[in-house]
């Protein structure tokens, strides 16, 4: 049996927030960082368009709250929203000193800033800040290098988080985290972990959705651990769909950012005519969830299995060097973006509710905290505005570990934990229930719980979930763990945090859009759930 390490800090999840809070906290604090597959292989790698901040001499602050509040739709915390934008630029010349390799100024931009910005819908100025079309990638890539090099930083890869283990699960007062199980993908070995803290940072659950551009790791793992451990969570309703992934059987989760429409990309039906000036005054510029929207009453309407993006009128060269990610991988599908349309259909991206935070990510629970997509802090609302998020990673990874480097010293070491008990179960033969219940959660999940919904899809999922909760906990009970065990449980778990959540919205906002409640609520309020209330 492996014996129980121990750290000063246990990060699960390796993306930005997490490689973020790792290099904050690892000068002063011995840091174990678990990787779920190969250091950096999260959401965070596969982000386009870039990062927000107000560099642009036209721009303001106040402008990027307003549009950032705007997209929110009534529901974004303008105290939150005032705090991370108030300090994005400390945190972008943090990722500029770590080397992350933003695109340079065009020669004929008059900035102090020697960088290039782009717009994104809900933008009303230029103020991403990005790395080609590339952004996710360079960001990780550059932190990966940091991580690796560092002697205080214990990298665990190939390895799952269980379940959370707490101070009252062991039987103790004083309510706090104190480590994690945590199961060995290559051994199939389950050991404890145990810490003086814990921050969870592992994603979102987009995964969920049988379409999605996200990677296989976007499970909700986070969500669901921190929900079974206590914790409350908020507006798992609110489901971001972006409207423009690539329709392809060999790119089905190849996102097509939303900088092609900033920089002019016009979205078209089949027979060439735009259509996004009928559903909103800003056009293909309009928020996500508009845009996500107008797609599929288009594709409804019309029988449509997906629309098109077009950036064919704007000049090659200029196309090919601001995209040159999306430009190469279209055409090794034998599509030229500069000649021709891109098929593109909504797919679900991201996770705008999450783990209840306070300013600093500390959860409910002492000595645990929740950054980045995992995590609810009131930055999002019903709606999350594009590039907002790698922002929210890096802000909120520097802000938990601003939290704990004050409080470290006086943080207990963690108890002796129990080893994992796996006396009662046996190896099973049929794995192929799990591969089964893994399809049919996330069919009905796009069928029943997607851009649009009735009171009657969402019944019917509910109904659904109950029957898949109970054959998975059987199986759970009864069988050794296995990585894709682990995943469909908390799958299932943030998919019944989704359904009850949107069953209790009476009102279509952001989002959530019900044909029931098309209308939205006079007051704005968030979605909270509590375990000690089901």
């Amino acid at each position: 049996m492996p014996e129980q390490r121990s750290y000063d800090i246990l990060i699960i999840g390796s993306g930005a927030a997490g490689m973020t809070a790792a290099l904050e906290l690892a000068n002063t604090a011995r840091v174990a960082l678990i990787c779920k597959a190969a250091l950096g292989d999260g959401s965070s790698r596969w982000a386009q368009g870039g990062i927000a901040t107000v560099i642009d001499p036209t721009d303001t602050a106040e402008s990027h709250i307003e549009d950032t509040l705007s997209a929110g739709a009534g529901l974004c915390h303008r105290h939150t929203v005032e705090r991370v934008v108030a300090a994005s630029r400390a945190s972008i010349e943090w990722l500029i000193d770590q080397g992350v390799p933003f695109t340079p100024a065009d020669e004929h931009e008059d900035l102090d800033f020697p960088y290039h910005l782009t717009r994104e819908g809900g933008h009303s100025h230029r103020r991403i800040l990005h790395a080609d079309d590339a952004t996710g990638r360079a960001l990780v890539e550059t932190l990966v290098h940091k991580v690796r090099q560092h002697p205080q930083i214990d990298i665990f890869e190939q390895h799952l988080a269980v379940d959370l283990i707490t101070r009252h699960k062991l039987g103790l007062a004083e309510e706090a985290c104190v480590g994690a199980y945590v199961l060995n993908l290559a051994s199939q070995e389950v050991s404890p972990i145990g810490a003086k803290a814990v921050i969870l940072a592992t994603g979102g659950a987009s995964r969920v959705y049988l379409y999605s551009t996200n990677p296989d790791a976007s499970s909700g793992d986070g969500i669901a651990m921190a929900w079974r451990a206590g914790c409350s969570v908020a507006n798992m309703e609110f489901n971001q769909f972006h409207p423009t992934c690539l329709f392809h059987p060999q790119a089905r989760s190849f996102l097509i950012s939303e900088a092609l429409r900033g920089e002019g990309a016009h979205l078209k039906l089949p027979d060439g005519q735009r259509f996004m000036h009928r559903f909103d005054q800003r056009a293909e510029l309009a928020p996500r969830d508009i845009v996500a929207r107008a797609i599929d009453h288009e594709m409804k309407r019309l029988g449509l299995d997906h629309v098109y993006l077009d950036i064919s009128h704007q000049d090659p060269e200029f196309v090919r060097s601001h995209f040159p990610t999306i430009y190469q991988r279209c055409l090794e599908l034998g599509i030229d973006i500069t000649q021709q349309a891109l098929p593109v259909v909504p797919a679900a991206h991201y996770t705008c509710g999450g783990i209840v935070t306070d300013a600093y990510g500390q959860t409910e629970i002492p000595c645990l905290y929740a950054i980045g997509e995992c995590a609810f802090t009131g930055l999002h609302g019903a709606n999350r505005m594009a590039s907002n998020s790698l922002l929210e990673c890096i802000v909120y990874g520097r802000f938990a570990a601003e939290d704990l480097r004050s409080k470290i010293q006086q943080l207990a070491p963690p108890p002796a934990l129990p080893a994992w008990d796996e006396s009662q179960v046996t190896d099973s033969d049929e794995d192929v229930v799990i591969s089964h219940n893994w399809d049919e959660l996330r069919r009905f999940m796009w069928d029943y719980v997607g851009i649009v919904r009735t009171n009657k899809r969402l019944e019917r999922a509910a109904h659904r979930i109950q029957l898949l909760q109970s054959e998975i906990h059987e199986y759970y009970s009864n069988y050794r763990i296995s990585g894709d065990l682990l995943e469909l449980r908390n799958l299932a778990t943030v998919a019944e945090l989704i359904i009850r959540s949107a069953q209790l919205r009476k009102e279509s906002r952001g989002l959530h859009f019900t044909l029931d409640y098309p209308a939205p609520a006079p007051e704005a309020r968030d979605t909270l759930l509590t375990p000690d209330r089901w």
